[in-house]
């Protein structure tokens, strides 16, 4: 006699790079495995891989990391984690105002949103007539970062996620251009047109989360702003 099969419940959330709603369950026992398997190796290409297959398998496919933002991915975790493990995470935060006592606070994952800013563009422009276009960073451009020196992480950034470069009426294509030439036009910015790029990536959708702490030694209160998934995971 072939034993029962367990199904999982579904859920709904909201994608936030489209805006579309999307179903998603819990993941399953072997998907944690997988996981755990991966953090255990400290290395960042497994342990993303491995996040990106379970996002996509408990979406059914739905994101595909090949092509959704990082910002989805790391969205559609925390809401698969809520309800695998719990939708409250315990967290230990300093707080600012002595920049060394530490508190316990608990949030609550559906609390967690994606914050998209009204003036955020994909189009950057340089001159009056010169503008680059990006995409957001996906999953595969995250990969081993953390062997990066800070300078290192925000060239690797755009280069990888320079979509093409607009002059005047011409568009030239990112599949058109060699490494050389992409890297001498990067090398050619001044420095208020490198800030307008990196800003870019500063204030690119990312989830955000502020909560309010009292200092028990101090009783001063303040906000701490948590950003990027390794902020939300306790």
């Amino acid at each position: 006699m072939a034993l029962p099969k367990l199904t999982a419940p579904e859920y709904e959330m909201e994608l936030p790079s489209t805006s579309e709603t999307i179903k998603y369950r819990p993941f399953l026992v072997k998907e944690q495995k997988l996981l755990l398997i991966a953090q255990e190796s400290s290395d960042d290409k497994q342990i993303s891989n491995a996040m990106g297959k379970l996002v996509s398998e408990c979406t059914f496919g739905k994101i595909d990391v090949k092509i959704n933002p990082m910002f989805d991915i790391e969205y559609a975790f925390l809401k698969i984690r809520g309800k695998s493990v719990g939708e409250t995470v315990e967290l230990e935060l300093i707080c600012p105002d002595d920049e060394e006592t530490s508190v316990k606070q608990k949030i609550n994952i559906d609390d967690i949103v994606v914050q998209i800013k009204d003036d955020h563009s994909t189009e950057i422009p340089l001159t009056d007539d010169i503008s680059i276009d990006f995409r957001y960073p996906l999953i595969a451009d995250m990969e081993n970062l953390s062997e990066l020196a800070p300078s290192q992480i925000v060239f690797k950034l755009l280069a990888n996620c320079v979509t093409s470069i607009r002059s005047g009426d011409e568009v030239h294509q990112k599949t058109d251009m060699s490494k050389k030439e992409l890297d001498d036009f990067i090398d050619s910015f001044s420095n208020e047109q490198f800030e307008k790029v990196t800003n870019f990536f500063d204030t690119m959708p990312k989830i955000r989360h502020t909560v309010e702490i009292t200092n028990p030694k101090t009783k001063v209160k303040s906000e701490v702003v948590l950003e990027g998934l390794e902020n939300f995971l306790g």
